[in-house]
């Protein structure tokens, strides 16, 4: 198969705005279109604080003067958003900041938007008759931008003035814009580069998107390679006669992919919203690559609406057998019919994980002998060609590599991008093999190894990312671009070094005399080796201390922290080593303790899952900087436990505390405290998890002068900032508290009463009713005189006391190994 070389030229207007300055504030923002998409966009830029105005057409058959009905498709978008699963919004609460209206009796509402997003339909006619209509509504220097996922955008624009045309480019969303971080930004010819600068700076800093530059081409970056990527990988199933749940195994997370695989992402995503992009891509793409087509199954699926997960079948089913249990179907693609689910197995696949790094399984994997291992005979089949055609899109849909692989990153969810991919299978070994089966190599390939080099990328720490990439256009390396105040920990380790580091934890320098404690264990579960690493270097006089003015903890992987090692918990409970889990529990309280008393300021960058234990450190830092996405909650009540590392020490605090701030005077029984307190005894007792920092705030886990990235890779640098703040304050750390005032026998006898009832209305079991009565005895301060003087020692005492006792239980024992077999909790 031969490769077609690329015409080497770059477009300038693909980058000028790179280097220009943003022009203004983004302050207030019209969308136009309320269908998924446009619906979802509104919820995210509320999510972000930010005013949004979401129009739509006005149902045929509406009264003139019914305004509800006249607003019917507008407010049902809006009440599905309120709905949604995955949440849209960060908090339900947010809704307050979308207004709807109507394309024929609210356009005046666009008059005060600083951007206004078109989001209709895919209709050249529909779009442009739109645009003439809004255009006397809209303020001189309103930015326009379209969402096109196919139209060519310079195009949908080409009958408006020059003024409008000057404000107009392309602004492409990943569905769902809450969880998807990719933002394409497709300039025109005629486009402000300052103004195209503004929204990339408003999508970076306020709706925490990473920018990727795309060309005015079909299908922009993302969906021109996914789409392909998709196609060719259906393609080599129906040439090697698979299923589609041996697909789905091998183009999951083996390959750092993500773990639905191409079929149950395809049923998630919508089979009619994959068949749509994928038809634009055969009808406006002309490349090498002809040979992939839609096959036609789906075609068959799309004429039986068999679509996906919104219609409940796709390209898997559920239903439920003779006995009411439920099955999974899968689809046999040849017959187009269901036939019960089948499990993948592939040798290869299960050796493989066991390997921690993306990049060794890929290299593992592509080793097989494809002649007598199925998955790497797919891999060889699907990967050169995903390959090959990622290189010879540059510089026609991108003028560099590292766009490509941002876009899959953050479009698509890979780990890593195609050139990354490659980089990490060995760009010489697999060109070699590549031509001994007798596939040419993409010319930007061999233009890279004719010049001596092996790699897409090299790492060099003397550039701000850390990277540099082979620049197809000058046939040499060049700095891999970073925005201003994005970075990881991994970047910063290249530039300044591991202090000191143990199987579980690493020191780094982060620079201007401020370092950061990392974890890096198997999902960061908080073992002795993390517990002993903190406690030692943030105890007073520890060289730490003495060489660094404050630490930040936080780290790049995708979870801060599942908890403590429940795993080597169960272990010592079935030995029954009592004096060792005591001792345990002692150092885990320690670590935290060490983390609030620490001479030096610490700050937590809670991200991800951030439970248990991951909370508990997250409650003791000087402050925390955490990410949107933030999924955070004391849930050791799920596996019959009660928070032991001064998770419910804290709690207490912050009731007490809260109410202080209402009424200075007040004894520990005073009805603020009983609120506050009440409050936090649900929060924990029902384990509850939020669904981002936002709500993290409402339940209590973060305190109000706490902040948020909305951007993942600003996280780092934005805790640092805190961190240096607080030093260059001259930060003072606080003292062990011995006069908190205790709630008490009151409030104690108030939260077991309300516990005592949803027993006996069967709302919960005996064993939950007895591990929320210590939750409660905790947060009270026991059966003390209310308002009793107690210490942080006293109630960390209780803690332990309760953890011990609990995990003397039977059922609680029964619920940890549930838990760790299942992943799910277990109700007994």
């Amino acid at each position: 198969m031969s490769a077609a070389a690329p015409v080497l030229e770059s477009t300038a207007a693909s980058s000028a705005w790179k280097t220009a300055k943003p022009k203004q504030l983004i302050r207030k923002v019209g969308v136009l279109g309320a269908g998924t998409m446009g619906a979802r966009i509104a919820a995210h830029l509320a999510n972000a604080g930010i005013p949004a105005v979401l129009l739509d057409i006005v149902p045929a058959d509406a009264p003139a003067d019914n305004k509800p009905a006249r607003n019917k498709i507008v407010a049902g978008a809006l009440d599905a958003l309120k709905k949604s699963k995955p949440a849209a919004f960060f908090e339900p609460g947010l809704a307050r900041f979308i207004t709807i209206g109507n394309f024929e009796d609210d356009l005046k509402l666009l008059a005060d938007c600083d951007w206004v997003i078109e989001v209709v339909a895919e209709n050249l006619d529909i779009k442009r008759a739109l645009l003439k209509k809004i255009q006397p509504h809209l303020r001189k220097d309103a930015i326009v931008t379209t969402n096109t996922s196919g139209l060519p955008v310079g195009h949908i624009a080409a009958d408006m003035p020059d003024d409008f045309r000057k404000r107009w480019f392309g602004t492409h969303f990943f569905n769902p814009p809450r969880y998807m971080r990719l933002l394409e930004i497709i300039p025109t010819a005629e486009a402000d580069p300052a103004l195209i600068a503004t929204i990339a700076n408003f999508g970076d800093h306020r709706l925490g998107k990473t920018i990727v530059a795309a060309k005015d081409t079909p299908n922009f970056i993302g969906n021109r390679i996914g789409t392909f990527a998709m196609m060719s990988t259906i393609q080599a199933m129906q040439q090697m006669d698979l299923s589609i749940e041996q697909v789905d195994a091998l183009t999951g997370s083996a390959m750092g992919w993500p773990k639905t695989g191409t079929f149950r992402l395809g049923d998630l995503v919508g089979v009619d919203v994959l068949a749509h992009v994928a038809k634009n891509f055969f009808a406006t793409v002309k490349d090498e690559r002809s040979d992939v087509a839609l096959p036609e199954f789906i075609a068959i699926m799309l004429e039986r609406k068999w679509i996906g997960d919104k219609v409940k079948q796709g390209f898997y089913k559920k239903e439920k057998d003779a006995e009411g249990k439920e099955v999974r179907l899968g689809l046999d693609w040849k017959t187009v019919e269901y036939r019960p689910s089948e499990r993948a197995k592939f040798p290869a696949l299960e050796q493989a994980k066991n390997i921690d790094s993306t990049a060794d399984r890929i290299r593992t994997l592509l080793q097989g002998d494809p002649k007598k291992d199925k998955a790497a005979e797919f891999y060889w089949r699907t990967l050169p060609g995903l390959w090959n055609y990622s290189a010879n899109r540059v510089p026609e849909i991108s003028d560099d590599i590292v766009e490509i692989d941002r876009a899959m990153k953050t479009g698509y969810n890979w780990e890593l991008g195609p050139f990354e991919m490659w980089d990490a299978a060995g760009v010489p070994e697999t060109v070699a093999k590549m031509k001994e089966a007798g596939i040419e190599p993409a010319a930007n390939v061999v233009n890279l190894l004719a010049s001596g080099n092996t790699t897409w990328y090299k790492d060099d720490a003397s550039v701000p990312s850390g990277r540099l990439q082979f620049d197809v256009l000058s046939g040499s390396y060049k700095p891999v671009d970073a925005p201003a105040g994005t970075t990881s920990v991994e970047v910063l380790k290249k530039a300044h070094g591991v202090v000191k580091k143990n199987p579980g934890a690493s020191l780094i320098d982060l620079g201007d005399g401020i370092a950061c404690i990392e974890f890096h264990t198997k999902m960061n579960a908080l073992g002795g080796d993390i517990v002993s690493f903190i406690t030692q270097n943030l105890k007073s006089g520890s060289d730490a201390v003495s060489n660094f003015d404050g630490f930040v903890i936080s780290g790049d992987a995708t979870n801060f922290s599942v908890g403590a090692n429940i795993m080597q918990l169960l272990l010592g409970i079935q030995e029954q080593e009592w004096d060792d889990i005591d001792l345990e529990i002692r150092a885990f309280q320690n670590m935290t303790q060490a983390i609030k008393f620490c001479p030096r300021p610490v700050v937590v960058g809670p991200y991800g899952l951030c439970l248990g234990g991951g909370t508990e450190i997250s409650l003791h830092g000087a402050a925390r900087q955490a990410n949107a996405e933030l999924y955070m909650g004391l849930v050791e009540t799920g596996v019959g436990l009660v928070p032991g590392g001064g998770g419910c020490k804290e709690m207490t605090l912050r009731a007490v505390d809260a109410a202080a701030r209402v009424r200075e005077s007040g004894r520990g029984e005073t009805v603020e405290v009983m609120e506050a307190l009440r409050r936090n005894f649900e929060t924990i007792a029902m384990a509850k998890v939020s669904t981002s920092a936002l709500e993290a705030h409402g339940y209590g886990f973060l305190s109000p002068s706490d902040g948020i990235s909305m951007n993942r890779d600003r996280l780092v640098t934005d805790a640092k900032s805190v961190v240096r703040a607080l030093a260059d304050s001259g930060f003072v750390p606080p003292s062990p508290r011995t006069d908190i005032p205790a709630p008490g026998e009151n409030a104690l006898a108030t939260l077991k009463l309300g516990v005592y009832m949803m027993r006996e209305g069967e709302f919960i079991s005996d064993h939950d009713q007895k591990v929320a009565n210590w939750v409660a005895n905790i947060l009270c301060g026991g059966a003390v005189t209310p308002g009793s003087p107690v210490s942080e020692q006293y109630l960390l005492d209780l803690e332990r006391e309760a953890f011990l006792s609990l995990c003397g239980e039977k059922k609680t024992q029964e619920r940890i190994a549930f838990t760790l077999k299942s992943g799910k909790p277990l109700r007994n």
